[in-house]
């Protein structure tokens, strides 16, 4: 490299360098709203399983957690679950998109979502944040009577009498009872602790049973007052008709989407989550593409944010 490249490289770095400046100015005004406060994160999907997304992803949290939010992660693992189910040879039924849970795959579920998935959330919060003593915990349902669940009961119209009968999905569950103790304790330790959550509950009774992790981000956001709770897709937001991404909307207007049937398939359960949600205390839900680099930065540090937010009207 002669003197001529290498001060035009000099001048490139040092214009990033004011750049990157003037992005954490700008930010200060989003840095102080959240400060303190509590955002929930539900962390799914297929993009879970590539390393390279979890370890930035944990990285970010880790950011959250040292700009003073209060990040506590739900995560899933329905593509991890299937895949153990197939190499134990464990096949699977599935009701309107729902897994019917039998015993053996509520073994496997579990042995999936609280150990393998969670522990490896944990760990990358853990080793991302190492240098500032930010640490990952890796809870579910079961710890401290985190979350108590009910057997979700789900009907199904038999198309040629009309008639609605009931569907046993098995160990498939609903909260019923979010007790955040533990979680709070937590948040509100000198520690720099970030709850990573697996969603698995148990019944009254004790039985352990499986549960929506988007409910569970729901349920938890609403028992602790979210400042935010963030739904990390597969998708950039909710479409309108036009096809266009909506960037806000109330829940009366995201119920209506669902009525005239422009919200379908997979979006229709995470606007009914973030309704729920809403209404539960949540001040908003945003659901945003978890797979681009940094969307949960964008979404609470920046003018414009990321995906779409659903509000009370």
């Amino acid at each position: 490299m002669d003197e001529t490249e290498r001060q035009s490289e000099d001048r490139a770095k040092d214009a990033q360098g004011w750049e990157t400046a003037k992005t954490l100015a700008e930010a200060l005004p989003f840095i102080q709203i959240y400060d303190r406060k509590t955002v929930v994160i539900k962390y799914g999907g297929h993009a879970m399983g590539e390393s390279a997304v979890a370890r930035q992803f944990a990285a970010d949290v880790v950011l959250l957690k040292l700009m003073g939010v209060n990040p506590v992660v739900v995560h899933g693992g329905g593509p991890q679950i299937s895949a153990m189910l197939d190499k134990a040879g464990v096949k699977s039924a599935f009701v309107d998109g729902l897994r019917v849970t039998d015993a053996d795959t509520m073994q496997v579920a579990e042995m999936v979502l609280s150990g393998a998935v969670n522990k490896e959330i944990a760990h990358w919060i853990t080793m991302a944040g190492r240098e500032a003593d930010v640490r990952g915990v890796g809870l579910s349902g079961k710890d401290a009577g985190l979350l108590t669940v009910e057997k979700t009961k789900r009907t199904k119209r038999d198309p040629d009498s009309m008639i609605e009968h009931e569907v046993d999905l098995g160990f498939v569950g609903e909260p019923t009872r979010v007790d955040p103790k533990l979680i709070k304790r937590l948040l509100e330790s000198d520690a720099d602790w970030v709850p990573v959550i697996a969603p698995i509950g148990v019944t009254e009774d004790g039985q352990t049973f499986n549960v929506n992790a988007d409910t569970v981000a729901g349920a938890v956001a609403g028992s602790l007052g979210a400042k935010r709770m963030l739904l990390l897709t597969d998708v950039p937001g909710v479409k309108g008709a036009d096809g266009e991404i909506i960037r806000q909307m109330t829940v009366g207007e995201a119920s209506k989407l669902i009525e005239d049937g422009v919200a379908t398939g997979g979006m229709i359960p995470k606007l009914q989550t973030a309704m729920a949600a809403v209404r539960d205390g949540v001040e908003a839900v945003v659901i945003l593409d978890g797979r681009r680099p940094h969307a949960m930065l964008v979404e609470l540090f920046t003018e414009h944010g990321a995906g779409t937010l659903v509000k009370a009207g």
